[in-house]
């Protein structure tokens, strides 16, 4: 069962402005992983369940959150389907992110009051989403759109909440591009949590780069 209620989960997304993306088999490092974002400040974690077996990673790594990261929220992306978001939600996730906008999966987390991201690449697919109870909508991939999608989007529909993922980096131009556009979040994976970082097992340097990436939103924001 979730820990957090979806407003308390994007009012978190609004204060801290980012959602780190993550996958990686290793249990173990991904605990490494998990204490370096928040010992950097991030308070929001989206763990990507993209291999096999990711479903007893993610256990896991929620248990470990839940007793020694006090705050912090985590989520699962690359959900396709009710079935998978109802299982997640069954092993304490907070938030469900989706690549596309599925109907079957704002039923089953609209039903539990657990805060669902849908991926939606038009306007039509963004209304659609609103109109189904999505508090933050995924725009993806933020390469192909760009901030001048966003711009565009809050325009006639300043309401809408906006969160890009794919094309975000931790470089200060980048991000005062995406959120001087409107966005409230911005979600990051690689570009934050490189493969470099990864292999050499750098976890100083993860917590370092995390909170140099929150220092810059809260920069560009001000």
């Amino acid at each position: 069962m979730a820990q957090y209620s979806r407003i308390e989960v994007v009012q978190v997304m609004q204060e801290t402005g980012m959602v780190p993306l993550f996958y990686h088999p290793d249990v173990e490092l991904g605990k490494k992983v998990l204490r370096a974002c928040y010992d950097g400040g991030a308070r929001l974690m989206e763990f990507t369940a993209r291999g096999d077996f990711a479903f007893e990673v993610f256990s896991e790594l929620n248990k470990f959150a839940i007793k020694e990261l006090p705050g912090m929220i985590m989520g699962v992306g690359s959900i396709t389907d009710g079935a998978a978001a109802s299982m997640y939600m069954q092993m304490g996730a907070n938030f469900i992110v989706t690549p596309s906008l599925r109907e079957d999966i704002a039923m089953v987390c609209n039903r539990r009051k657990v805060l669902w991201s849908p991926g939606c690449g038009s306007l039509r697919e963004i209304n659609r989403a609103e109109e189904l109870g999505c508090e933050v909508v995924k725009l993806f991939p933020g390469s192909t759109y760009g901030p001048g999608f966003v711009k565009a989007i809050k325009g006639p529909q300043p309401w809408t909440s906006i969160m890009p993922t794919g094309g975000v980096s931790t470089e200060e131009s980048n991000l005062r591009a995406w959120f001087d556009a409107g966005v409230t979040c911005v979600g990051m994976g690689s570009k934050l949590i490189s493969k470099t970082i990864l292999e050499k097992q750098d976890f100083k340097g993860l917590e370092q780069l995390v909170k140099s990436t929150l220092t810059t939103i809260q920069k560009v924001r001000a």
